[in-house]
């Protein structure tokens, strides 16, 4: 049985000011996520060119934080924003969702689209690779500050986490949602996407093995204790918020491919 370390979520303390590693976290899948970018942007087929870069990781930006704040709103706890409308703007009290952050970039993406004149799914095919790497640091950053941790278990590497209330063994998911959802998902869609694709079949890949992969980890993963299981004693938000995208996603392959043919 292994035991949660414990850090600091103090980064960096200089007087006042607090840097969290949740924050850096995010930082470094932004800064990794432009420079991996500024890489496809030299691409003949990119879209986009590298000064371009900059203003989109700003639309995205953007997009994650505004769509994953309201999507956790919305998703996981709207009766409490029922009672307190002001909580949607308390960001320092925590609270993100990737299936909302996923809806604030696709309007930042067609937003940006409009600006520099490319479709959207151009857009679309050209993010969808930098994506985990943002979504693995965050997983990290979920991991540092003991939050979001598994269901119980008896495997050998079962982590006691002091935040949960029981004290018993659970599975480090926020590992496992690392190596799936950042690892297996970069590697897979960088080597997809490292040749031209018919338009919409890597957002269409990202779509369908990121909904696999989190409906997969959402086994391990404690549900949120203000929803708990929607159904069956197993089903989740997660799952059910994933099911539509994987299958929009092999919608949009087969789509791709099929038009390609034609």
């Amino acid at each position: 049985m292994l035991r949660h370390p414990q850090f600091d979520p103090v980064a960096i303390s200089l007087g006042p000011l607090k840097v969290h590693w949740y924050g850096l976290t995010y930082l470094v899948g932004f800064v990794v996520g432009w420079w991996l970018g500024r890489i496809r942007a030299r691409k003949p087929w990119s879209p986009i060119n590298e000064e371009q870069m900059g203003d989109l990781l700003f639309y995205i930006a953007l997009g994650v934080v505004l769509g994953g704040r309201f999507g956790y709103v919305i998703f996981y706890n709207f009766e409490t924003f029922l009672g307190d409308p002001l909580w949607l703007f308390r960001v320092w009290e925590g609270g993100m969702s990737f299936h909302g952050g996923l809806l604030g970039v696709l309007l930042a993406m067609w937003w940006f689209g409009r600006k520099v004149n490319r479709h959207f799914f151009q857009i679309a095919d050209f993010v969808a690779p930098l994506v985990p790497v943002g979504l693995g640091a965050g997983r990290i950053g979920n991991f540092i500050n003991g939050e979001l941790w598994g269901r119980t278990t008896d495997v050998p590497w079962g982590m006691v986490f002091p935040q949960a209330p029981d004290l018993l063994p659970r599975h480090p998911s926020q590992l496992y949602q690392f190596a799936m959802e950042g690892v297996l998902l970069f590697v897979a869609l960088w080597w997809f996407s490292s040749k031209p694709r018919p338009r919409m079949a890597v957002s269409g890949l990202f779509l369908v093995l990121y909904g696999c992969f989190r409906i997969v980890a959402e086994l391990y993963r404690q549900p949120d204790a203000q929803l708990g299981y929607l159904a069956w004693n197993w089903l989740t938000m997660g799952q059910l918020l994933s099911l539509p995208m994987v299958l929009a996603g092999l919608i949009m392959m087969v789509f791709a491919y099929r038009s390609k043919a034609s």
